[in-house]
């Protein structure tokens, strides 16, 4: 009995058909449990909040994971480090700004819109945790100064220069000096004021001191004009009356001597 006469042909061997593997195209992930984007946007939204509430030294990844419903070991397969971790959700947190959106025709403007940005008590509060964290995680406001605050600060300098060329800025204001006034203010407010503060109050609180480095929202660039000679009023001109010749044949008549005044006596 022939033992390939049921894989095949009479007088042949049977082959068994071998798989060659495809090789994966580049930059695609390499087989394995695909990474959740969901579960990306989780624990960025829940390192955020926690920073929010209870600041960069209470964060930690076990806290980050629970609020994100998932577990360390899924936090810590993205995100080793918790410092890279919140710079991530900083990043999130701005990451559909449009630097062009800040840009405002005139101050008014401008201070309305950032006092619209400082009235969030969301945006305060991010903005007073971010502040702490200069001396023990620099890299959070750096962070928080890359995504925001440098195309803000770019804003309101913009906003500055156009006011001085129109006139109502004084023409030897230092801009750079009177933006770091402002920014003072800004952060002041976010101190010492509570975030139910409403936009209008923020805004009367930049537009004072504004005010105090001599802005003037109505002034209009002045141009030099020479000055007007006075007008003098001068009296109507009465022609002469017209004379008459004098004959010089005409006979001059005599002059009548005047008789002299007699002296009153005194009686003495």
């Amino acid at each position: 009995m022939n033992s390939g006469s049921d894989n095949g042909p009479r007088g042949t061997t049977a082959t068994t058909p071998t798989t060659t593997a495809t090789p994966s195209a580049p930059g695609t992930r390499p087989p394995g449990r695909p990474r959740s984007q969901e579960a990306d946007e989780a624990i960025l939204a829940a390192a955020l909040d926690l920073l929010i509430e209870r600041g960069a030294g209470a964060v930690g990844i076990e806290q980050v994971a629970r609020r994100a419903g998932v577990t360390r070991a899924t936090v810590y397969r993205r995100f080793p480090a918790l410092t890279d971790l919140l710079i991530r959700a900083i990043e999130r947190e701005y990451r559909d700004l449009d630097p062009g959106s800040l840009d405002r025709p005139d101050i008014d403007a401008m201070v309305s819109d950032w006092a619209g940005h400082l009235s969030s008590p969301r945006s305060r509060k991010l903005a007073r945790r971010l502040y702490a964290t200069v001396d023990d995680l620099p890299e959070l406001l750096h962070a928080y100064h890359d995504a925001y605050g440098r195309h803000r600060a770019r804003a309101v300098r913009a906003a500055l220069e156009r006011a001085r060329a129109a006139g109502q800025l004084p023409p030897d204001s230092d801009l750079e000096v009177l933006q770091q006034i402002l920014s003072g203010a800004a952060l002041h407010h976010l101190a010492t004021h509570p975030d139910t503060a409403g936009t209008e109050e923020v805004e009367a609180h930049l537009a004072a001191v504004l005010r105090q480095a001599g802005y003037r929202p109505s002034a209009v660039r002045a141009v030099p004009v020479a000055p007007a000679a006075p007008v003098v009023s001068a009296a109507p001109v009465v022609p002469a009356a017209p004379t008459t010749p004098v004959d010089p044949a005409a006979p001059v008549a005599p002059v009548t001597p005047v008789a002299p005044i007699p002296r009153r006596s005194t009686g003495r």
